[in-house]
């Protein structure tokens, strides 16, 4: 069964992301990143890029003719090939998240963030998913 992480109090977004990629990347895992649109997939590629600045983490976007990095980043579900971490950035839980070993929502500080993570965390717990919530700024 998939292991559901909600972790609130997110400031940036983006490079919430990035650390966690480069944490689970150390520890040999494959990530998807699920995005809102086409700009976001941008924006994240980008800060995945950029998140030190005596490396990088590579990345690709799934539209892209190269499938096989380790993080995989789109807005659209019907292109996935990974299967082990899911960070989503919708506001609305993924319809395949159940394939994933592992799912991280990030909830950012705004009231709109949270309502949609109340909304899908209700959906994850009604459906039997053990969840974890970690603070961020505990973290």
């Amino acid at each position: 069964m998939t292991r559901v992480e909600f972790l609130f109090n997110v400031d940036d977004k983006l490079a919430k992301t990035s650390e966690i990629c480069e944490k689970a990347l150390a520890k040999g895992r494959e990530l998807m990143v699920f995005t809102q649109s086409a700009a976001m997939n941008e924006a994240v590629q980008a800060a995945l890029w950029q998140h030190s600045p005596s490396s990088f983490l590579a990345s690709n976007l799934l539209d892209q003719s190269q499938p096989h990095a380790a993080i995989q980043v789109s807005h659209q579900h019907e292109t996935l090939i990974k299967d082990d971490v899911l960070i989503n950035l919708q506001d609305q839980h993924p319809p395949f998240f159940s394939r994933f070993r592992y799912l991280l929502e990030l909830v950012g500080a705004d009231e709109h963030d949270k309502a949609a993570a109340r909304l899908k965390f209700r959906f994850y717990r009604d459906r039997g998913y053990d969840i974890k919530s970690t603070d961020a700024r505990a973290a």
